[in-house]
């Protein structure tokens, strides 16, 4: 009997899938919607594989699907502490000091985020997103790189609005080890 579970197991884990997607803006992070809106069957058409987490609608970049229940699980649940980078366009040219609140953590009406790594960054060379983000002549955009390893609703959005400086584009980078590198955007890539 342990042999059978052992032969199980292994053929379990030769018949996994990881699938990395850059998903585009105004994407759900699902395969059905009842309104019609664009969803991963508009760009997947892989069986059985399931976001390990979540990227908003309005949120860009990567995001990781597979048939494995562990690792989906590991992906998405904070407590197993899964690094996540993104890269924010803000409203404004963030200051160091509000980069310095960031990496401390900040308060949100959900309690204090852990400590984040924050950096300035120069504009990435990324894909045109439709529609674009909204320009002011007068008021700047900057970037930065921002490390978390939570995953509450919405929470870069809300960290960067707390000290000031509003998120208007949102790219995850990277989950763990995977990062978007030569992943154009609205494609797939199976591990």
């Amino acid at each position: 009997m342990n042999r059978k579970k052992h032969v199980k197991k292994k053929s379990i884990g030769q018949n996994r899938t990881v699938l990395l997607f850059n998903k585009p803006f105004d994407v759900l992070t699902q395969f059905t919607d009842d309104q019609n809106r664009k969803t991963l069957k508009d760009y997947i058409n892989v069986p059985d594989v399931y976001a390990a987490g979540r990227l908003d609608r309005d949120s860009e970049g990567l995001l990781v699907l597979t048939n494995d229940g562990k690792l989906q699980h590991q992906i998405a649940n904070p407590k197993q502490k899964t690094s996540k980078t993104y890269w924010a366009q803000v409203d404004g040219d963030i200051s160091q000091e509000a980069i310095n609140k960031l990496c401390a953590g900040v308060e949100l009406k959900d309690g204090p985020t852990m400590p984040a790594k924050v950096k300035k960054i120069p504009p990435p060379e990324v894909w045109e997103r439709h529609p674009p983000v909204r320009f002011r002549a007068n008021i700047p955009t900057s970037w930065i790189s921002l490390t978390i390893q939570e995953g509450r609703n919405r929470q870069v959005r809300r960290m960067t609005a707390a000290v000031g400086f509003p998120t208007l584009r949102l790219i995850r980078y990277q989950i763990g080890q995977w990062t978007i590198d030569g992943l154009e955007n609205g494609k797939y890539r199976i591990l």
